[in-house]
């Protein structure tokens, strides 16, 4: 199957081919057409399997070919926000939004994102003139509503992409605010890489009679994984990190922690191996997210040391391995920490460093995934089998619970954390914090966008830098109160 079979205009397909992709992936294939129909949708997807083309390209093409899109004659023009994208955080935005200017490249349409953690008035400013694709966050975005600097009557699709992370990052309110003052009309498409009850309840409230496309089974994990689990003591985590970097000649690895303190020390742990380290989370200005990404991407840092929220959306052709230094207290974030890895087909290594007080997690990861995931005792890292579970440290400098309940850890990358006025100096320049018009300056937003080239489209490339949004610490559902006021701008 090629893209010239899903009913695409001759204009995408030719930006898509240009872009190096010939064969649409499984959810692409079922997602286009569904959308260039007209109706609404459910669709689920694995991680790195291009769920944003899945959603970009029949967007595309629905508004370049119907009344409104064909009478347009150039890019800049003055016109109405027509669709609507919200994504949980900046670097997604972001993302997303170039893979729109990317595919837009020869129509008349054009897009722009805006986020917080950087100014707001370049934003207001691009907005001024409309654009057809709004990529955004839902807590700045209604910065705007409240202000009146965007005008959303005539939106036409809406999207709701990594819907789950936005549900964790408590912004169900936020969302149910954007849709009060969107046209009751409109169709609407929902992306998730995981199904669970409450991203369901969302649906039934938001869709009308959606088609339902789910490429892999619910909270699955990538095949072309292999997945391994190293037993170790807590305080030995350090050393057999830098063991395996270092003895497997590791050029590459994303490793995830749980906090932001636990992100930044073990940066300065492995400075003293003679590591090259660096980390990404929400308390980081946008350009120094924007740094370490990009050289993380080069190949000049060995390791990016990241916390969940900020890693979302990073997608690194042919990234070799990712490292669990930290279990996740959500086992639904183990499928996405692993997914960074292993895309579009992608062969990966995930391995996880797993003391005695994470066995509960890894059940509970084991029961998510429906695996026994292999374990492999490493010589010389023997774990003291009469070692006692200690309470997990869930913020700095406080001892956690694995009760259901709990307040939300961290900060969200918000205007408070975001890294002050404009994009920074790390690689964006000032107008990408904003967006640019996709018939606009050329510039990836939010700093240095575009992945590889071997994957399928839709896998998001780039340097946005996600932020850590605060997330309830605990491993049972995610009770409202807890979820509330957390996540990112």
């Amino acid at each position: 199957m090629s893209f010239n079979t899903l009913g695409l205009t001759d204009a995408i397909v030719r930006a898509v081919t240009e872009a190096g992709y010939t064969a649409p992936t499984p959810i692409q294939a079922q997602a286009i057409p569904a959308v260039i129909k007209g109706g609404d949708l459910l669709a689920g997807a694995q991680t790195g399997t291009g769920k944003t083309a899945g959603f970009t390209l029949p967007v595309l093409h629905r508004l370049s070919t119907d009344k409104v899109g064909a009478a347009l004659t150039n890019k800049t023009s003055k016109r109405a926000i027509r669709a609507l994208v919200l994504a949980p955080t900046r670097e997604l935005a972001a993302q997303v939004e170039e893979n729109i200017r990317t595919y837009a490249k020869y129509t008349n349409l054009n897009s722009a994102v805006i986020f917080g953690g950087v100014g707001i008035h370049p934003q207001i400013k691009l907005l001024a003139n409309g654009v057809d694709i709004l990529v955004a966050t839902p807590g700045r975005l209604l910065d705007h509503v409240g202000q009146g600097t965007v005008k959303l009557d005539k939106v036409e699709i809406l999207v709701l992409d990594e819907a789950d992370r936005m549900l964790d990052m408590g912004f169900i309110h936020d969302i149910k605010k954007v849709l009060a003052v969107l046209p009751p009309k409109r169709q609407n498409l929902l992306f998730s890489a995981t199904f669970s009850d409450e991203i369901k309840a969302l649906a039934d409230k938001l869709l009308d009679n959606p088609a339902l496309i789910e490429v892999a089974r619910r909270n699955s994990t990538v095949e072309v994984i292999a997945q391994t689990i190293h037993p170790v003591d807590r305080d030995k985590k350090h050393p057999m990190l830098a063991h395996l970097i270092k003895t497997n000649d590791w050029k590459q690895v994303l490793v995830f922690t749980r906090t932001k303190h636990g992100a930044n020390k073990l940066v300065e742990q492995l400075a003293k191996d003679g590591i090259g380290a660096m980390a990404i989370h929400g308390n980081k200005s946008q350009s120094a997210r924007t740094k370490a990404l990009a050289e993380f991407k080069d190949g000049s840092l060995t390791a990016l040391i990241a916390t969940d929220i900020a890693a979302r959306g990073i997608d690194i052709d042919q990234l070799p391995h990712v490292v669990n230094y930290d279990l996740p207290n959500v086992p639904e974030d183990y499928v996405h920490r692993i997914g960074r890895t292993g895309r579009a087909g992608a062969t990966g290594e995930a391995v996880s460093l797993v003391c005695v007080d994470e066995h509960q997690m890894l059940k509970d990861i084991e029961k998510l995934i429906k695996q026994t995931l292999p374990r492999e005792v490493i010589p010389g890292f023997e774990p003291d089998p009469t070692a006692k579970a200690q309470p997990i440290q869930l913020r700095s400098g406080a001892p956690g619970h694995t009760g259901r309940g709990g307040r939300p850890g961290g900060n969200g990358g918000g205007r408070a954390h975001g890294g002050g006025n404009g994009a920074g100096n790390g690689g964006g320049k000032p107008r990408s914090a904003a967006g640019t018009p996709s018939g606009g300056r050329s510039g990836s937003p939010a700093g240095n966008g575009g992945g590889g080239r071997g994957g399928q489209p839709g896998n998001r490339g780039g340097n946005g830098g996600g932020g850590n949004g605060g997330r309830p610490q605990n491993r049972g559902p995610r009770p409202a109160s807890a979820r509330s006021g957390s996540g990112e701008r």
